[in-house]
């Protein structure tokens, strides 16, 4: 059967400027050549994770949506939670345990879209 390799999401956001200053608050860094004010479309990557940002005309945003929640599986939840603080993003809930069994944590980019960072716990 054929594998899929990767997933790269694309994120609705108002403005690539702001959002690619936030992302790479997060360690992210681009992963094409970004082409200044202008652009409509960036990519950020960190280690094998990619994201695609994709500039949106306001009139996109008039009425309510639902923003989307990426999930990003990783090793150290409560380093990457320390990291992160350091940043002073807004809306970034502490880690906690789930019922469904998984130790994470949430925060949401300047545009509203979800992101969450967890590792599976140890029975």
């Amino acid at each position: 059967m054929p594998e899929i390799l990767a997933v790269q999401p694309v994120l609705m956001v108002r403005d690539i400027a702001r959002a690619v200053t936030f992302y790479r608050r997060l360690g992210f860094e681009p992963a094409f050549p970004d082409h200044g004010d202008k652009t409509n479309y960036a990519g950020m990557r960190r280690g094998n994770c990619e994201l695609h940002l994709q500039r949106h005309d306001p009139l996109e945003w008039t009425y309510p949506v639902d923003r989307p929640t990426t999930r990003f599986v990783v090793d150290d939840v409560d380093g990457l939670h320390s990291m992160f603080l350091k940043t002073r993003i807004q809306y970034l809930t502490r880690p906690a345990k789930t019922p469904w069994g998984t130790y994470e944590f949430h925060l949401q980019d300047p545009d509203g879209n979800g992101l969450q960072f967890y590792a599976e716990r140890e029975s």
